[in-house]
């Protein structure tokens, strides 16, 4: 997956492309897909949920950056794989799943595949967590017409967002980098990401 998909489509930070090539996706799918993991594509995980292409979550972790001892918000916990590539590169990860079952779940892949560094809360990540705020790393694996300004208020200085936003049928990644009382914005890549919703 790291050669023939992530590194040839463009995937240059070599942190990110280690972490993608040691965490075990396999471990994050349900078993009847399991053969399916380390395809290029989405995959369903119940719910009504996926977990993302592998070049997706290669493409926001490489524009977030993340990095040794960074507090990180991850919304849309899903199956959890997210959340263990940022603990793996380091990062203090706060992760929110609006649906319990998922939540459930995830902590007890995430506790098997890497032990501690994540916590999952089942919440609406529209609202961040502003009790583990500020944070330097932002990922949302869920669309939205806008960012939640709750998300942007959470950043720190130097902190960066990376979510989809656009219409549920065509959606760009956008990167937020806030900068004392700014934010700068960069329109990325083309994607289709399930709509960001109330929690529970």
């Amino acid at each position: 997956m790291v050669e023939r998909q992530l590194r040839r489509l463009g995937i240059r930070d070599e942190r990110v492309l280690a972490a993608m090539g040691a965490v075990p996706r396999e471990a994050f799918v349900p078993e009847a897909l399991r053969r399916e993991a380390y395809a290029d594509t989405a995959l369903p995980i119940g719910h009504g949920q996926t977990i993302s292409q592998p070049f997706v979550v290669a493409t926001m972790l490489a524009l977030a950056h993340p990095g040794v001892g960074d507090r990180a918000l991850d919304v849309g916990t899903g199956s959890g794989y997210a959340a263990a590539l940022l603990a793996l590169l380091g990062a203090e990860v706060v992760s929110i799943e609006r649906i319990d079952a998922l939540a459930e779940a995830a902590r007890a892949t995430l506790a098997a595949v890497i032990g501690e560094g994540v916590e999952v809360r089942v919440g609406d990540g529209r609202l961040g967590a502003p009790d583990r705020a500020p944070f330097d790393v932002v990922l949302v694996a869920a669309a939205a017409p806008a960012v939640p300004p709750a998300l942007v208020e959470q950043l720190a200085d130097g902190g960066r967002l990376v979510m989809p936003v656009g219409s549920p049928h065509a959606q760009r990644l956008v990167l937020l980098t806030k900068a004392g009382d700014g934010v700068r914005s960069h329109d990325g890549l083309l994607c289709r990401f399930v709509p960001l919703v109330a929690g529970p």
